[in-house]
């Protein structure tokens, strides 16, 4: 049998999302006997996903395609998907309750555009997402099969593995373009969509503009696109249409293109002549990796520790022993003491501090895998935030880094 890989995304046609899927998908098929003999990528366009559609299934015994499943206004693969195979969107309960348990999980509520994700294609095999939202589709006619996954790479992973993967093995224009990327951290795709509203308050779709949400686990990228003849309008769109963004979602955006959050609030500590310190229990030094990869970090970062036991949070930081006995080491007091242990100890300007359960075990009823408390001292107060990021450890890790270093960049803005 051969295949045909198809990726739906602007993000990869413009190269600013290296394509890692096509390679992984293609390893995988290959261990069961099926041989990938083409790869194509197209836009966020019906007519190019139709075509594509097309041309793939009249040559190939298989088609799989990825992307454009999320729940924003540019992810139109299940509605093309309908088209092509002339069949409506029905409920299906089992995507439903994912979802519900994945946002219970993490202390959110299912939105409406939440919602419509567990609609699917009437006629398909639903491919469950245990990792996201959007689910996965099977569809077989005439001796063919195509499947459809997310472009998440850790979502589309899972159902390779849990689902096709078992499957099979039992059977030049003359335009200007511009794009920029704003990066925002704190806020799910979903609500950060219901935040900016209606694309047609951004701009006119029809005049070259165009807007993608690109999620990741540390946040949604904003990518501003602009198709004109002119480089003078494309700039000046793109300007217009960022500052609308800003203005719809301004505490969220921490950056543009590459810049990451460390480089952020580096700048903003040195701007301020501050310094901080971190002590770390779950993250294991991810924190201070992250803010001693950016040159310069020596000017206002001071020192960290990684403090797994309780011993060492009562001997290196003079956390309270009667905090550990009685709240235990995954708590607001003891993630309160370890912040402002160490910034006393280090003398620092802030002291930022992190202790939770990262799994895949170790978790209770009371205090699940995935729980966090994120601790903050200065010289105004010590308080601590209470989060959850999920089972995967990496992931957890990441996400815990991430909101640490968010939370210390509010701060210094004195954004809520």
């Amino acid at each position: 049998m051969n295949a045909e890989l198809i990726s739906i995304g602007d993000e990869l046609l413009i190269g600013q999302v290296i394509n890692t899927n096509q390679a992984f998908i293609a390893e995988q098929l290959n261990t069961v006997g099926i041989s990938v003999t083409r790869m194509t990528t197209v836009g966020d366009r019906e007519q190019e996903i139709l075509a594509s559609f097309n041309d793939a299934w009249k040559s190939h015994d298989i088609v799989v395609v990825t992307g454009g499943l999320g729940p924003t206004h540019d992810d139109i693969t299940r509605s093309v998907v309908c088209k092509f195979f002339n069949t409506n969107l029905v409920r299906n309960e089992t995507a439903f309750r994912n979802i519900e348990r994945l946002f219970a999980s993490r202390g959110l509520p299912v939105t409406p555009l939440n919602e419509q994700q567990a609609l699917v294609p009437a006629g398909c095999v639903v491919i469950q997402n245990t990792q996201g939202t959007a689910s996965g589709y099977l569809f077989e006619k005439d001796r063919k099969t195509m499947v459809v996954m997310p472009g998440v790479p850790y979502e589309m992973t899972a159902m390779m593995e849990n689902f096709v993967i078992p499957h099979f093995s039992r059977k030049p224009s003359g335009f200007v373009v511009r794009h920029r990327t704003l990066k925002t951290t704190g806020i799910a795709e979903s609500l950060l969509a219901e935040k900016i509203g209606d694309v047609n308050d951004l701009f006119v779709p029809e005049g070259g503009v165009s807007l993608a949400f690109l999620p990741s686990p540390l946040g949604v990228r904003l990518r501003i696109s602009v198709r004109s003849t002119s480089a003078v309008d494309a700039d000046r769109a793109l300007s217009e249409v960022e500052a609308k963004l800003r203005a719809k979602a301004h505490k969220y955006i921490y950056g543009t293109e590459k810049e990451e959050l460390e480089e952020v609030v580096g700048r903003l500590l040195l701007e301020k002549k501050m310094t901080i310190a971190v002590a770390e229990s779950c993250t294991g030094g991810l924190i201070m990796d992250r803010l001693t990869d950016v040159p310069g970090s020596s000017a206002y970062f001071l020192q960290g520790s990684v403090l797994y036991s309780n011993e060492s949070k009562i001997s290196q930081l003079a956390v309270p022993e009667g905090s550990l006995l009685q709240h235990g080491a995954v708590s607001r007091e003891v993630a309160e003491a370890l912040a402002a242990g160490v910034r006393n100890r280090s003398k620092a300007d802030i002291g930022l501090s992190t202790t939770g359960i990262a799994g895949p075990s170790g978790g209770t009823a009371e205090k699940p895998v995935g729980l966090v408390w994120i601790g903050f001292s200065d010289n105004q107060g010590t308080f601590a935030m209470k989060f959850n990021f999920g089972t995967h450890r990496r992931r957890f890790k990441e996400r815990t880094s991430q909101a640490a270093l968010e939370l210390v960049r509010r701060k210094l803005l004195t954004i809520d």
